[in-house]
């Protein structure tokens, strides 16, 4: 396993040097003389002792966003990062495992090892969104703390860990803390993390034991596509009745959103009454866009339909 991470992180090491250092070959690409710094800590006190000297430089695991984005930023002549901080060789950040009544995922953790995890129903929700995620490739290399992070309103990891309750564990030479997931991510490609922090770990709540989950994602095809919609609930019902509900949507809203309105409609109801409960004006604080993959509208609608299907699962 050792050799196969250094394997993989000498790779993106080389694949963002050769897109910083050199540039790519055409009349609208220009070359830069500037090459990469590449730091990889192999302790959690050296990187964040890396990262309090040195804002400026850019925390990476998987790099299956970063990667490509350095790419085209460079082919284009935009300014991207150059000072990197690869903490994929930090064995603590990686793993699942129960802290009392608190599961821990590693921040570095892979869609590979959450799809594979073996947990309850309560689970499937994040089951699912990891094996929708791109490839079997994106799969074993990109993260979980990264796809946080990345904060794109379409990132399929979210709506699952909203309604699980998920709080993000953020660590910097000053010490550790927690915030709820909804609070962690401000907006569009933006988080509260601070300049000297790196993510730890997502942490979830033990849910009852009565408790599913569900994850349905609306694209233009089933694999290696970018959400137009997605959804996730999580149920407990007991004897067919509903004693708590947790809604999300992604890719609606400038970040992915809970529906604390709906939940309460549902709550105290009967299961197979949810899908006709639920109505339009429990999406109103959402605002999707129109974009190249679907207009603000059908996206509402979309939404509202995923939801019901996720609810009646």
């Amino acid at each position: 396993m050792a050799a196969s991470l250094a394997a993989a992180a000498a790779g993106v090491k080389a694949a963002l040097g050769a897109a910083v250092g050199r540039g790519l070959d055409s009349t609208k690409m220009r070359t830069s003389p500037v090459q990469p710094r590449w730091h990889r800590p192999t302790s959690l006190e050296e990187a964040l002792r890396l990262r309090a000297g040195d804002p400026a430089l850019r925390v990476l695991a998987g790099a299956t966003d970063l990667l490509p984005a350095v790419a085209g930023a460079e082919a284009w002549g935009r300014a991207h990062p150059r000072d990197w901080l690869d903490i994929s060789a930090i064995p603590e950040l990686r793993g699942i495992g129960w802290e009392q009544d608190r599961l821990r995922i590693g921040a570095t953790t892979s869609w590979a090892s959450l799809r594979d995890a073996a947990l309850p129903p309560w689970w499937d929700a994040m089951r699912a969104a990891a094996a929708r995620v791109g490839g079997p490739q994106v799969q074993a290399r990109g993260t979980i703390g990264g796809n946080l992070c990345n904060a794109s309103p379409a990132a399929d990891g979210v709506p699952p860990l909203l309604v699980m309750d998920a709080l993000v564990e953020c660590a910097s030479r000053g010490g550790r803390r927690e915030l709820p997931l909804g609070a962690f991510l401000r907006g569009n490609r933006a988080t509260a993390l601070a300049d000297d922090e790196i993510m730890t770990a997502i942490l979830l709540p033990r849910p009852a034991a009565a408790a599913r989950s569900v994850f349905l994602k609306l694209g233009a095809r089933r694999h290696l596509v970018i959400s137009i919609v997605m959804v996730a609930a999580m149920i407990e019902a007991v004897d067919g009745i509903i004693r708590a509900a947790g809604l999300a949507v992604g890719a609606c809203s400038a970040v992915a959103q809970r529906l604390p309105g709906l939940e309460a409609a549902l709550t105290g109801q009967r299961l197979v009454d949810a899908p006709e409960i639920m109505q339009s004006a429990h999406l109103s604080g959402l605002s999707p866009i129109d974009d190249i993959r679907a207009d603000a509208a059908y996206r509402a609608t979309a939404a509202l339909t995923l939801l019901r299907r996720a609810v009646a699962a």
